[in-house]
């Protein structure tokens, strides 16, 4: 079995991650060649009612009304 057959095969999608902001960085570091991605800061959105939180990737990201990942 070819290593690229058994990568395909481990791939996660964001809204599978476990709705931790510790399983957020794994996931994102992980994505990210192994440079690690640490939550730079987090706040409530008034106007979503939710939290975000800004990853040193770039990306902000928060849960959906069902508590699964996305970005925003």
């Amino acid at each position: 079995m070819s290593q690229a057959f058994v990568k395909e095969s481990e791939e996660q999608w964001l809204h599978e991650v476990s709705p931790t902001v510790n399983a957020l960085i794994h996931y994102l570091t992980r994505e990210n060649n192994g440079v690690r991605v640490y939550e730079k800061n987090s706040f409530v959105d008034a106007k979503l009612g939710k939290t975000i939180h800004v990853m040193s990737n770039g990306g902000s990201y928060t849960k959906d009304d069902e508590g699964k990942w996305c970005i925003l």
